[in-house]
């Protein structure tokens, strides 16, 4: 019979790239871990993983087992949750996927306030560049919630946080006129986003809505690299409002027309206490767009 366990093992082994990193996640000895996943090829009949020299992949098998294994570790948590409900507890682990837009500006309030609150429900966050694998990770079970872009199509559960705001970063000592239309900004070279960030997909939206398509000076994978780049003179940038801080040397400009997008938290399932607890606090207490970026209402 397969168990919770040997899933667990060959989960973190794909997540994580190699046995001995997976070993380490899951604080047991490399041979242990090896076993587990040995075993779990035994009962389903075929191999699931490829062991190459530095690194393991998965077999065609084991492509079509991921999902099933994300999906039952899924359930397992929250057969835990249901039974500390009825017990009255609030306790465990509570695994937040997030955009990377968000995880140091409108998700902070809400990880600091619940450290304090809830210090026995343990949070991990992972960071995605890119809205399709935040959406991925809910889905196969890989995560209890998701906060992130609104998703287009999505069957359970969503509660909307707001409106996510973008602005121009131009480079340091650059006038930034009031009321700046991307399209003046149509011959310059860009700061952009490298394509494995969705981030990409938004500024090339905005450009060609504006009418253009953006020249590009430098990418970045980094959501947070952009506005440094800009500012180091390299282009302009349109970036999230939430990654800039009000202490960051950065010249800032908002585009007429926005450029905005929903931010919302959704998850697979009705949320278990745990994860309706945490998505009521990121709802009261996150800042999607930051107090000093505020669009001035003249606008």
């Amino acid at each position: 019979m397969v168990t919770v366990r040997q899933l667990e093992c060959f989960v973190a082994v794909v997540d994580h790239g190699t046995f001995t990193a997976a070993a380490a996640e899951l604080l047991v000895t490399q041979p242990a871990l090896s076993r587990s996943v040995r075993e779990l090829e035994r009962i389903v009949g075929a191999p699931l993983l490829e062991r190459l020299p530095r690194q393991v992949v998965l077999t065609p098998v084991g492509r079509e087992v991921l999902p099933v294994a994300r999906a039952t570790l899924a359930d397992a948590r929250r057969v835990r949750e249901v039974g500390r409900r009825a017990a009255g507890l609030l306790t465990g682990e509570l695994h937040v996927a997030v955009v990377q837009s968000l995880t140091l500006g409108a998700l902070l309030p809400a990880v600091q306030e619940w450290q304090r609150v809830h210090p026995q429900v343990e949070l991990r966050l992972s960071e995605f560049a890119h809205r399709d694998e935040l959406e991925e990770s809910v889905r196969d079970g890989f995560a209890d919630v998701a906060v992130g872009p609104r998703p287009d199509d999505w069957a359970g559960p969503i509660r909307e946080l707001g409106i996510e705001e973008f602005v121009v970063v131009l480079p340091a000592g650059e006038a930034a006129p009031d009321g700046l239309a991307l399209s003046d900004l149509a011959d310059r070279r860009w700061v952009h986003y490298d394509q494995v960030n969705g981030l990409a997909a938004v500024v090339d939206q905005a450009c060609a809505a504006a009418g253009f398509t953006a020249r590009v000076a430098v990418r970045t994978a980094q959501t947070s690299a952009a506005p440094r780049l800009a500012a180091a003179g390299l282009g302009p940038a349109l970036v999230p409002a939430n990654i800039l801080a009000p202490s960051d040397p950065v010249n800032v400009v908002f585009p007429t027309p926005a450029v905005r997008r929903p931010i919302a938290a959704f998850t697979r399932h009705r949320p278990d206490p745990v994860t309706a607890a945490f998505i009521e606090l990121v709802a009261r207490l996150s800042a999607v767009v930051p107090p000093h970026l505020q669009r001035p209402v003249a606008e």
